[in-house]
C-alpha cells in the first residue's frame, strides 16, 4: 500500500517537473523572442522612419503562438492530459459548439486587430478620436484589443471589434498638421476689422501656430490667418479663425492660450464680448402700476 502511494507521488512529482519545465522553457524562449523583436525595431528605427504597429502587434502575436506550442507539447508529453485530450476529441461535435460560442467574440478580435494591422486606419503614436468620447494617443494593438491613452493620462481598453465598427477620426494618419478654429463673437457696436486685426495678430504670434499657405496664396496675398464672419447671432457677430498647427497633440493647448490672449487685447481695445441681456418684469409690478 504504501509502495503504491510511494510511486503514485513519484509519478505525480515527475508530472510536475515536466510541466515547470516546459513552461520555464516556454517563458525564456518568449522573453527571448521579444527582446529580439524590440532590438530589430530599435536598429530599424535608426536607419529609417519605421511604423511600429506592426512590431508590437507582431510581438503579441508571437508570444500567443510560443503559449499555444507550449500546451500543446504539455499535452502530449504528460499521458493524463493527452488522455484527456483524446476524450475531449472523441465528443468533438459537442466540443465545437461550446468552443465556437466561447471563442467568438475571441476571434472576432483578433481577425480585426489583423485587419487594423494591415490596412492601418490609425497605428501606434496616432491621436485618434473613437466614436463620440474617446479621444487620445494609440499606445498599443494587441491581439485582442487597442490601448489609447487620453489627455487625462487614463488607458482606454477597447476590444478591436468594436474599434472596429466605430468611426475613427485620426489627426496625424498623413499629415500631422490640423486646422483649429477659434471661433469669438463680438458686439454690433464694435469694430469688426479691428477685431480681426486682433485675432490675426494674436495667432501669428503663438509659437505652435504655422503658416499653411501656398506659394500660389501667399503671391495672391491670402492672410496666414484667415477670419471669416460665420452668422448674425441674436446678440453678437461671429467670427471663426483658421488657425494652422503641425503638433495634434498641443493644439487644444493653443487654442486655451490664443483665447485667453484675444480675451486680453479685447478688453484693451474696446472689442466688447457680448452676452445675452434679459429683462425680468414682476407680475406684483405690473399690477401696482396699473392703478
Amino acid at each position: 500500500m504504501i509502495s503504491k502511494i510511494i510511486d503514485s507521488l513519484n509519478v505525480d512529482l515527475k508530472i510536475v517537473i515536466i510541466i515547470a519545465f516546459i513552461l520555464i522553457v516556454t517563458l525564456i524562449i518568449n522573453r527571448l523572442i521579444r527582446w529580439l523583436i524590440n532590438r530589430s525595431y530599435k536598429r530599424e528605427s535608426r536607419k529609417f522612419k519605421v511604423d511600429p504597429t506592426s512590431f508590437k502587434f507582431f510581438k503579441n502575436a508571437a508570444s500567443l503562438i510560443i503559449w499555444t506550442i507550449a500546451i500543446g507539447v504539455v499535452i502530449y508529453t504528460v499521458p493524463k492530459f493527452k488522455a484527456l485530450a483524446l476524450t475531449l476529441f472523441a465528443s468533438a461535435g459537442i466540443m465545437v459548439v461550446i468552443l465556437g460560442l466561447a471563442a467568438q467574440q475571441a476571434f472576432s478580435n483578433i481577425i480585426s486587430g489583423i485587419f487594423i494591422v494591415i490596412f492601418k486606419p490609425f497605428r501606434v503614436d496616432d491621436l485618434i478620436s473613437v466614436g463620440e468620447n474617446q479621444r487620445g494617443k494609440v499606445e498599443d494593438i494587441t491581439l485582442r484589443h487597442t490601448v489609447i491613452r487620453n489627455f487625462e493620462n487614463k488607458s482606454i481598453i477597447i476590444p478591436n471589434s468594436i474599434i472596429s465598427s466605430e468611426t475613427v477620426i485620426n489627426d496625424t494618419i498623413d499629415d500631422p498638421k490640423i486646422c483649429r478654429w477659434i471661433e469669438v463673437g463680438i458686439s454690433y457696436d464694435s469694430d469688426i476689422d479691428l477685431a480681426i486685426k486682433i485675432i490675426q495678430e494674436e495667432s501669428i504670434k503663438h509659437p505652435l501656430c504655422i503658416d499653411n499657405r501656398s506659394k500660389e496664396e501667399k503671391k495672391n496675398n491670402v492672410p496666414q490667418i484667415v477670419v471669416r464672419l460665420i452668422q448674425f447671432g441674436d446678440f453678437s457677430i461671429d467670427l471663426k479663425a483658421y488657425v494652422w498647427t503641425d503638433q495634434a497633440f498641443r493644439a487644444f493647448e493653443m487654442h486655451c492660450d490664443i483665447n485667453m490672449s484675444i480675451k486680453k487685447r479685447f478688453d484693451k481695445e474696446g472689442i466688447e464680448i457680448p452676452f445675452p441681456y434679459r429683462t425680468l418684469v414682476f407680475k406684483k409690478d405690473i399690477e401696482e402700476n396699473s392703478k
